[in-house]
């Protein structure tokens, strides 16, 4: 029965110059004892032939002769193009190779690219062990033209690092991508030095060592292309560089450095407003912690390294800036140096400040009747205040 369903099957569903040659009795019948045949004709697995159904070449004539259905199914062109091969791996450069530049290098390798890394710290061990070539200097790294240069040092140290790349080294069209997690800084900071045609891609991982330990599935990866050249090879090779996160299950959010900036103000405050209150009340581990009060650990500890890193931060300037007046005052009063400060109510570059200006013209005039024992008062209490405010 089934046989012969099938058969009536295949003769309902023939094609019209097929059906032309069959009886017309056969049909009526059909029509009129099994109109719902053709529904059993969709449940009937449509295979191509064996001689052409693994690869796309056209069929010859004598198998276009015995397999007629299928010469609408297969298109045949001589002019159709070959496949096209894969892109080449890129090869990613990572200035600054610490914590986080290695754990981003580790998903670059992941996906079958290859990692150059320069830093000032010595991690030649930890390359040679990871197959990443080290380099001891920016330009040595420069000297060997990466595809993309990836900037992963701190926020204080990024425009330093950015100042001293050899950009007459690199392809005119290296992209330059950054994964700091402010965003409006680094894009401004690139537009401004970059080269006109190298590409600017902002980027931030919204993970890290920690969270992304286990995978970086479902995490989310801003993005912005700042500047990317659709025309040449420049646009290919960004979503190339993109796709290795989208490879390794990141959940790619492509947002402009001034969206981000602006949630990230909210929701870091709020991280970092709930983590102080936590570090106030001192919370401790327990034999019982539950999944909810790890987090809560886990903030307060993340909140604590932050307020430590800031402390230092602050220090540093601090020092930078006491550093830089000392220096001033020594000038000063040792070497006798002009100070190139007011001269009549406006600064050296012309622009006028009337107040300061007539806050520290008397202060100036003394100075030239009293010795220079006497002007260290004057000079400590007035002085270095205007002279940090031009030169800073």
């Amino acid at each position: 029965m089934a046989s012969s369903l099938r058969h009536f099957a295949g003769l309902a569903c023939f094609p019209a110059s097929h059906a032309a040659a069959s009886s017309g009795t056969t049909c009526h019948l059909l029509r009129r004892h099994a109109p719902d045949f053709c529904v059993f004709a969709a449940l009937r697995p449509i295979r191509p032939p064996a001689a052409f159904s693994a690869t796309n070449a056209c069929p010859s004539p004598a198998e276009q002769h015995q397999h007629p259905g299928h010469q609408e199914a297969v298109p045949c062109h001589d002019s159709d193009p070959p496949a096209l091969s894969s892109a080449p791996p890129l090869r990613v450069g990572i200035l600054g190779f610490g914590n986080f530049g290695q754990f981003i290098a580790g998903g670059i390798q992941r996906q079958g690219h290859a990692v150059l890394a320069a830093s000032r710290s010595d991690y030649s061990a930890y390359c040679a062990d990871h197959g990443i070539s080290f380099f001891r200097s920016v330009d040595a790294l420069c000297d060997e033209q990466p595809d993309v240069l990836l900037i992963c040092s701190s926020i204080l140290s990024t425009e330093s690092v950015v100042r001293a790349i050899p950009f007459h080294k690199l392809r005119p069209d290296t992209i330059v991508a950054d994964v700091l997690s402010v965003k409006q800084f680094p894009r401004n900071l690139l537009l401004e030095i970059l080269p006109p045609g190298f590409g600017i891609v902002c980027t931030h991982p919204m993970f890290g060592p920690e969270s992304g330990k286990h995978g970086w599935s479902k995490l989310p990866f801003v993005y912005d292309k700042v500047r990317v050249a659709e025309d040449g090879d420049q646009a290919a090779k960004c979503d190339q560089f993109l796709s290795i996160f989208e490879q390794e299950g990141c959940r790619m959010v492509e947002m402009s450095c001034a969206e981000h900036d602006r949630y990230a103000a909210g929701s870091q405050f709020i991280t970092h407003t709930v983590g102080r209150v936590l570090s106030q009340l001192n919370p401790q581990s327990t034999p019982i912690n539950t999944k909810g009060y790890e987090t809560l650990l886990q903030l307060t500890f993340i909140i604590y390294a932050q307020l430590d890193n800031l402390e230092r931060a602050f220090e540093k300037v601090r020092r930078m800036l006491y550093g830089r007046l000392h220096d001033l005052l020594r000038r000063q009063i040792v070497e006798r140096v002009h100070i190139p400060m007011i001269s009549s109510g406006k600064f050296e570059n012309g622009r006028s400040n009337s107040s300061t200006a007539s806050f520290l013209s008397p202060a100036v005039e003394e100075k030239k009747h009293v010795s220079p024992v006497a002007s260290v008062t004057s000079l400590t209490t007035l002085q270095p205040i205007a002279s940090s405010s031009v030169q800073c």
